[in-house]
């Protein structure tokens, strides 16, 4: 049977009727008992508009008695949310969105349909919540969320859907769960399953014509592996098979002119004399490297290139798109947070690509009692116990140890793997890898020099400077003497003829300790890093991800958080000037609290991770005295006071008291 889909709706909205059956029973899981029933009880209620009876919908604010129907409700603009409880807001009662300031002299265009409008947020106007001037039509609005459906539906200008969805959801635009309509048209997209056939380089030599392809001959057409859109015979362009690299003319252009190539050592064409240049770039194969495999040659260009620099937050949202919707909860003890982990993480059912979900439990629970937890905090925790783990050594910047237990319980691997699922699924950055460390990530240990700054053991650094310091043969020797059974076990015992010998002597010192020393926890490691494409992503974006792994995240200021917090629902406004004016003072220290204290109490986490936070931090009022910070949500409620004063002190208060007493619970566990 067809049902109405206005219809649905009114069932959804109407205010004395709750879905009790299964979505294939009755009507949308409506029972039809329960529709006589809300008829039964609407047929005695007059709408407030037509002022005829039947209407089955009330607004929810407290003391109002306005009930209406749903055609009605819509023509005298209310307001019909499409998520949680349904809720229905009159036209005196609906939300609004909050604009603190309009600095909009002059209409914009709806991003939508490019007509201009005067940016006011009223029924008719809406407000993207995460591009500021970005403005729609509603009517514009509702027509996109029907043709893209719950999985396209966003941003016109950022493509952001979680905080874009939240607030339009909010102010009634309704996004059903369905598939794009043009994802849905039998053949949409046909043409872009159907390959590229044809030779485009100046002298095509197919005596049977450009658009001839003969697979697995030289007469099989290769095309550019950068855009897909040109091609070439083998023949062509001198390719010996079908596995080497070519790119046409336009992609050559782009990165061969880049600054980072024209920086890198020339070497000369083969043939210059007899072969225009313009001929070479049309039907020869790459420029000639240095001898190299094809897949080798392929990534130094990707690395010297302008796709090299890439912003690390967009490359770990491109990793983040392997996470599938399917879920895997991890029952975490917080105050064995590590074993815990290490549990879920090696559970034969656990897969890195599903959601995770977290749940904290306490062994001391008699009751076996769960309580939900927040994912970004989870790693958050599990990255600082990582960092101070016994597998790593040196004080800010570390380095692999070597820790025969920790290799015997393979938990070299499981940190590398740790480390690459916390990233990818949104975990914060790493922060305290040595530049040593991280290059022997990207270009191998044999092409990694460390330094003396590497050397945690104080005898080791000892020895190395006095070897460095040594001003005669003989002193040189005296130190080689006394550190004779060391030298030889570690093979850097040699042969001392001059003073120049120190050196050499005091980089194999170096390199042993370093980086020979911890060459299967390394590797171990490596394979673990590997999990969800990451170590293959650090190898080709070094700077990107350089700067998250040796780096701590930049100190939070007063601007970063009131941009990283959105007002979500704020009935009291001056509750936000409190909160502006809280936070310079916070960033001023003149309050308790840092501002890495506010994150935490509010998410968990003390910076903000490379790929963000989901759900958006957001702020509302609570009628309450002193703030709650909601972890799985990211929220912060403040909380409603008569003077600033009073704000401040309750703010500190509970801000300080509560990271306290989670500390003490949990301090003598992190690096445990």
């Amino acid at each position: 049977m067809k049902i109405n889909p206005v219809l649905h709706r009114i069932l959804l909205m109407s205010s004395g009727i709750w879905q009790r059956g299964k979505e294939e029973e009755g009507v949308y899981g409506f029972l039809i008992e329960d529709i006589r029933k809300e008829v039964n009880r609407a047929s005695k209620l007059k709408c407030c508009i037509c002022k005829k009876t039947g209407a089955s919908i009330g607004c929810v604010a407290p003391r109002c008695k306005r009930s209406y129907h749903f055609p009605c409700g819509l023509q005298r603009e209310c307001i019909f949310q499409f998520t949680g409880n349904f809720a229905s807001f009159c036209w005196n009662h609906r939300p609004v969105q909050i604009i603190t300031s309009n600095n909009y002299r002059d209409s914009l265009p709806c991003t939508i349909c490019l007509e201009y409008i005067e940016p006011i947020p009223t029924y008719s106007i809406l407000r993207s919540p995460c591009c500021k001037n970005a403005w729609f039509h509603r009517d514009c609005l509702q027509v996109q969320a029907i043709n893209a459906g719950v999985f396209f539906f966003r941003c016109t200008i950022c493509n952001n859907s979680d905080i874009f969805q939240k607030e339009m959801l909010r102010m009634g635009i309704h996004i059903p769960e369905k598939d794009a309509s043009w994802e849905l048209e039998e053949n949409a997209y046909q043409e872009l399953l159907q390959h590229y056939e044809h030779c485009d380089v100046r002298r095509c030599r197919c005596k049977e014509g450009r658009d001839y392809n003969a697979p697995d001959s030289k007469w099989e057409i290769k095309r550019c592996q950068c855009c897909g859109s040109s091609g070439t015979h083998l023949a062509c362009s001198s390719l010996r098979s079908w596995e080497q690299n070519w790119e046409c003319l336009e992609c050559r252009g782009i990165l061969y002119n880049s600054e980072d190539f024209q920086k890198a050592k020339k070497h000369t064409l083969p043939n210059t004399n007899n072969v225009g240049i313009t001929d070479c770039l049309l039907e020869e194969s790459s420029p000639k490297l240095p001898r190299q495999s094809p897949g080798a040659q392929h990534k130094d260009l990707l690395r010297q290139g302008s796709k090299f620099r890439r912003d690390i937050s967009t490359i770990i949202m491109e990793l983040g798109f392997q996470i599938k919707k399917k879920a895997k909860r991890l029952w975490i003890n917080k105050a064995n947070i590590w074993n815990s982990a290490l549990d879920g993480f090696r559970n034969q059912n656990f897969n890195p690509s599903y959601t995770i979900e977290v749940a904290y439990v306490n062994e001391n629970d008699n009751f076996g009692r769960e309580h939900p937890g927040s994912k970004q905090e989870f790693l958050s925790l599990l990255m600082q116990h990582l960092q101070n783990s016994p597998i790593f050594e040196g004080s800010l910047s570390k380095n692999l140890s070597l820790n025969s237990q920790a290799l015997k319980e393979n938990l070299y691997y499981e940190a590398g793997k740790i480390l690459a699922i916390s990233l990818v699924h949104g975990g914060p950055s790493p922060g305290f890898f040595s530049k040593t460390l991280f290059n022997c990530l990207v270009y191998g240990p044999e092409n990694t020099q460390p330094i003396l700054d590497d050397v945690s053991d104080f005898d080791v650094a000892q020895m190395i400077i006095r070897v460095n310091t040594a001003t005669t043969v003989a002193d040189l020797n005296s130190i080689v003497n006394e550190c004779y059974n060391y030298l030889e076990l570690i093979g850097c015992l040699r042969l001392i003829t001059s003073i120049s010998d120190k050196y050499m002597l005091a980089k194999d010192i170096l390199v042993y300790h370093v980086i020979k020393r911890v060459q299967a926890p390394f590797e171990s490691f490596k394979q673990g890093l590997k999990t969800l494409g990451v170590l293959e992503k650090i190898q080709t974006y070094p700077e990107a991800f350089y700067s998250i792994f040796c780096h701590k995240p930049e100190n939070l200021s007063a601007e970063i958080l009131s941009d990283l917090f959105t007002v979500r629902t704020l009935s009291n406004v001056q509750s936000l000037g409190f909160w502006n004016s809280y936070l310079q003072a916070v960033e001023d220290g003149k309050s308790a609290v840092t501002m890495e204290d506010i994150l935490i109490f509010a998410t968990g986490c003390n910076s903000i991770p490379p790929a963000g936070f989901k759900p958006t931090p957001s702020i509302e009022c609570l009628h309450m005295d002193f703030p709650v910070g909601n972890k799985c949500n990211n929220c912060l409620a403040l909380p409603i006071t008569n003077t600033y004063q009073e704000f401040q002190e309750n703010m500190d208060f509970a801000i300080k008291n509560t990271l306290r007493l989670e500390k003490e619970e949990s301090t003598h566990y992190i690096g445990h």
